[in-house]
């Protein structure tokens, strides 16, 4: 058995961490763990399986992980190499999850990679475990230390598949003419070619219709039989091509600091998929680029969607956040072709053998 590092730094009030203590307890038993409680205990890191571990209390705040995070943001290679999962309780019903998201993002900039579904989530009335519950035949706290004991064991256990010459799916919803994304893309591409096979699929002009949301067990019964209700190029295009993919990059111009709608789509629409088949194997990447400001928060909606909801495998820096207005601009930011050299070659890296 592997050894775990637990980063769980210190509530504010004791009371904050007295659910989240029983539940590392018990999910953490019979490992050598390492605990660190203290930003300035971050340290000597690299390569190390982590727990991520935070209480919230019922302001969705806590001062020593806003000073964890500091340190996070500012020591690109402090976490090199690292694995992670994340626990997250709070005493309400708000802030779990948007607070996994942050932590998340940070954690991944800083050179940790994130298994898929690596959050598990603690509210205060722990409503969000119903279905696992009743799955288990438990409790709400049952379901909650099962749903913990199962994410060490994934951290601790969980390697990325690596093939000779990946799949590589890449979705977009821009035009090339007028797109900094797609030029940013198109450079990444140049090194990648040779060892990678690249599928591309636009979703535009109406190509593709939202998710307009089945219930659960007609959504089921038509992802069992891969498709979908609506059909159309999400069914007959786009299934197939994740199928076979590795890993799926996709092209996220910041509209309105969120994502496209053609994208927002494919991820909506992607349930019916997810219904039958996990994407633990799939690793998935993005280009990131904002007119203005705000990548952080579109990079931060795809490792939600795609990473904690979708259980895609979220590789160590995965997305190529920039900021450029004008048409060709991308291309001619400072340090840019150093940037993407560094993208592509992290694509390679984490996919090929």
């Amino acid at each position: 058995m592997m050894s775990l590092v637990l980063i769980y730094p210190a509530p504010d009030v004791g009371w904050a961490g007295q659910r989240l203590d029983g539940i590392l307890k018990r999910a953490l038993a019979g490992r050598e763990v390492r605990t660190i409680r203290r930003a300035e205990e971050l340290s000597k890191l690299e390569n190390q399986r982590l727990v991520f571990a935070l209480a919230l209390g019922d302001t969705g705040v806590n001062i020593e992980y806003a000073r964890m995070l500091a340190r996070l943001r500012k020591e690109p290679d402090l976490l090199s190499g690292c694995t992670a999962g994340l626990i997250v309780d709070g005493a309400g019903e708000l802030y779990t999850k948007s607070a996994a998201a942050e932590a998340a993002l940070a954690l991944n900039r800083a050179g940790c990679s994130l298994v898929g579904r690596p959050l598990v989530e603690g509210t205060g009335s722990l409503s969000n475990f119903t279905v696992q519950a009743r799955n288990l035949d438990t409790g709400l706290m049952g379901a909650y230390r099962h749903a913990a004991s199962e994410l060490a064991e994934q951290v601790e256990g969980f390697t990325f598949p690596k093939k000779e010459r990946p799949e590589v799916l890449v979705l977009h919803a821009s035009s090339y003419h007028t797109s900094n994304t797609m030029d940013l893309w198109a450079k990444a591409r140049e090194k990648l070619e040779g060892r990678c096979a690249i599928h591309e699929i636009g979703l535009r002009n109406g190509t593709l219709s939202d998710c307009s949301g089945c219930p659960y067990t007609m959504c089921l019964h038509f992802g069992e039989q891969g498709g979908c209700f609506y059909g159309g190029v999400m069914q007959d295009e786009v299934y197939p091509a994740v199928r076979a993919a590795d890993a799926l990059v996709l092209l996220c111009p910041n509209y309105n600091d969120a994502l496209s709608a053609n994208l927002t789509a494919f991820i909506n629409r992607l349930t019916a998929l997810f219904r039958q088949t996990r994407f633990y194997d799939k690793a998935v990447f993005a280009i990131v680029v904002s007119g203005y400001s705000g990548g952080d928060v579109v990079a931060r909606q795809v490792v939600a969607a795609m990473n904690m909801n979708k259980s895609f495998y979220l590789p160590q820096n995965f997305a190529l956040i920039e900021t450029a207005n004008a048409p060709r601009e991308a291309l001619a930011l400072p340090g840019i072709q150093g940037r993407l050299e560094g993208f592509a070659q992290n694509i390679l890296d984490t996919l090929c053998m």
